[in-house]
């Protein structure tokens, strides 16, 4: 399976907004395939569609320690929200960046599977429940860039501006 271009910060694409599947085919069960092997190739716990610039509201995420666990939300909706919780959070679309942002501390979540079939995810919470808030955000064009203070987000760029031209 072919590895996808991730978007990197601050490519305009990544403000797009996903639009909900609506064909449950071959073509979703291989981007879900692709999302998830691009996703363990570049060490990522999570990734949302929008980040491998395709604008359907699809997410993977792997928060177990041992890479095991794969999960895939189609069209997901986080449907209750309790508590508070400061994580320190990475992504793949700011590759050597973190910083901490609140997030719901518990959510439950609706979602469909790659077949059309509905589910619920109650109580998720920890690693698992802060990844499924990052990753829709990215669904929504919001990145952890948008939760940041005025000074945290100009530090934020310094960081990545003295990162890339280290890479050069």
């Amino acid at each position: 399976m072919p590895l996808l271009n991730i978007l990197q910060f601050p490519d305009p694409r990544l403000k797009n907004i996903a639009a909900p599947v609506e064909h449950f085919d071959a073509e979703l069960a291989t981007l879900i395939d692709n999302m998830l092997e691009t996703m363990y190739e570049t060490r990522g716990i999570g990734l949302a569609s929008i980040q491998v610039n395709v604008p359907k509201r699809v997410i993977v995420i792997d928060a177990s320690d041992n890479e095991n666990e794969p999960r895939h939300f189609v069209n997901p909706e986080i449907i209750a929200k309790r508590g508070v919780i400061e994580w320190e959070e990475g992504c793949l679309s700011f590759p050597g960046v973190y910083a901490k942002i609140k997030r719901a501390k518990e959510i439950d979540v609706k979602y469909v599977d790659k077949h059309g079939k509905p589910q619920e995810l109650l109580n998720a919470t920890g690693l698992l429940g802060v990844c499924i808030q990052h990753e829709i955000d990215h669904l929504d064009g919001i990145t952890f860039y948008d939760h940041l203070s005025s000074l945290k987000k100009e530090l934020l760029r310094k960081k990545l501006d003295k990162i890339r031209r280290r890479s050069l």
